[in-house]
């Protein structure tokens, strides 16, 4: 994991050219969709984590708004494996970034809405204020989860509201498993190297530079080369081949959050197509 840190931190546009007369051939290439303007809007501050206040495709503006970092990130410590964190109590704080980083105000959790590391490394808390009260308050708005899966090669900002910072790489690729220590995750995305993240970057928002859009959660990286221990996490392929990768950092997928959330923001395992992990009593 990105250790915590104690105690301090398809709107995409068409560039099109006017149409040529049909006896004329092109040798143009085709217009690239514009790239969003990646900053920090949205995104917060934990005492030790980087997180962003999210929404996904159906929430509603009068919602009780979302807050998403990593389960290791969880005031309450790590999550054992196997275990998963639903409507516990909270009273955390975070303090919300504006564009340029600046602080725009402090908001609230009123509880852990999920948290936990199994299979990924995710936590989500409802806040005590709606996506409303926030962006009339603050003027900030959240940022949306994408739906879809990344796709390797697309140009990503991992945004850490705790440094204050912007990592820029592509997706690299995908990790089938992902081993660290006493805990696996599934499909992690892998980044290419210029996203050398920190400390202190866990659950920052994965941004795919083309529609603004949340693919991800920044979680962990291969700090010295050792083979699936903690902080060292290690590749395993559907064959158990085991690829160390010293040097390059992960993030978990958040498409799959998508389907679990049901009408007013609540967190429901049960919806159809949810595949998060559930605690064990409801299995």
């Amino acid at each position: 994991m990105k250790k915590p840190l104690v105690g301090a931190c398809f709107a995409a546009l068409l560039i099109g050219a006017t149409a040529a007369p049909a006896t004329a051939v092109s040798n143009e290439a085709p217009a690239k969709p514009k790239a969003k303007a990646v900053n920090f809007a949205g995104t917060v501050a934990l005492s030790n984590c980087s997180g962003s206040v999210v929404r996904v495709p159906d929430s509603k503006p009068g919602d009780p708004a979302l807050v998403l970092s990593n389960g290791h990130c969880l005031e309450s410590g790590f999550p054992g494996p196997g275990e998963v964190l639903v409507d516990k109590p909270s009273s955390r704080s975070f303090t919300l970034l504006n564009a340029s980083g600046g602080n725009a105000g402090t908001v609230k959790a009123s509880k852990i809405a999920y948290g936990t590391m199994t299979d990924t490394d995710i936590s989500l808390y409802q806040l005590t204020s709606t996506y409303t009260q926030i962006e009339s308050k603050y003027g900030i708005k959240a940022l949306e989860l994408n739906s879809a899966r990344p796709e390797q090669g697309r140009a990503i900002t991992v945004a850490s509201g705790y440094w204050k910072k912007l990592y820029k790489c592509n997706v690299d690729g995908f990790a089938y498993r992902l081993k660290e220590g006493n805990w696996t995750w599934k499909d992690s995305v892998r980044y290419t190297p210029a996203c050398k993240t920190i400390g202190g970057t866990s659950g920052s928002p994965v941004i795919d530079d083309e529609t603004g859009k949340v693919v991800a959660v920044n979680n962990t990286g291969n700090e010295s080369g050792e083979e699936c221990t903690d902080n060292n996490p290690c590749e395993v392929d559907e064959n158990g081949k085991v690829t160390v990768r010293e040097g390059i950092n992960y993030a978990q997928q958040t498409y799959w959050i998508v389907p679990c959330v049901a009408p007013g923001n609540k967190i429901d395992l049960s919806r159809s197509g949810c595949e998060l992990p559930k605690p064990s009593a409801v299995k």
